[in-house]
């Protein structure tokens, strides 16, 4: 059950809590200068930030996804990761388990971690969306902003050197642009203050094989900006 000052922050950064009540308008929590980013919010009582934070995503109802999901994907992986991966919606295996990146994309994307010296549980894996859309349909810009405060708290969070963007869609989301996959690899890009490299997402390289090397240099490019850092 969440209290009324974690209420306020959860409303502070835009998310919907299912199950509201009316309650009088307080003063805004402050903010948390220990992070040096202004307007973002602190969670009273520690170690309950990302409790709170699961708890809102699983009941959330502010677009039709809720729906039709079987439940909600809020993401895996260590919260203090230096890597972040961000792909751009769970399929109907992520929908069935409630953990992103599972299956044969999965596998495929433990294996890049590998390849790079990575655990999965040494990293933070989410999409950018928490709920499936039906028919593995593109995300809707309409389910993307109402999701993005999810993530960005996330991010918040974990503090991560580095994301990782899989697949255009992925990418698309985050850096609100329409420029191919092919121009924005390769690119000194970055999401709210975050360095961001962009690659191909596990399914595509399950489809495309020949561009696997390809996202092994994307790869190798993100290992030298976290080793940079």
């Amino acid at each position: 059950m969440l209290n009324a000052r974690q209420r306020q922050y959860l409303e502070a950064i835009g998310v919907t809590l299912w199950e509201r009540r009316a309650a009088p308008v307080a003063t805004p929590y402050p903010p948390d200068t220990a992070s040096g980013s202004p307007g973002t919010q602190a969670f009273p009582g520690e170690g309950s930030d990302w409790s709170v934070l699961e708890e809102a995503v699983r009941g959330c109802t502010k677009c039709g996804l809720h729906a039709t999901r079987t439940q909600t994907v809020f993401g895996v992986g260590s919260h203090t990761a230096r890597w972040m991966f961000v792909g751009e919606a769970p399929g109907a295996d992520e929908d069935a388990k409630g953990e992103p990146f599972v299956g044969r994309a999965g596998q495929l994307l433990n294996a890049m971690l590998f390849a790079i010296g990575l655990k999965r549980e040494e990293v933070y894996i989410a999409n950018v969306l928490k709920c499936r859309p039906p028919g593995n349909r593109d995300p809707q810009p309409g389910e993307v902003e109402s999701c993005e405060p999810y993530l960005l708290r996330q991010i918040e969070l974990i503090r991560p050197r580095l994301i990782v963007a899989l697949g255009r869609h992925a990418a698309h989301s985050l850096l609100k642009t329409e420029l191919p996959l092919a121009r924005l690899r390769g690119q000194q890009l970055d999401y709210h203050g975050t360095p961001l490299v962009v690659t191909y997402h596990p399914a595509y390289l399950l489809r495309s094989p020949t561009d696997k090397r390809k996202a092994w240099e994307d790869l190798c490019r993100a290992r030298r900006v976290v080793d940079g850092a």
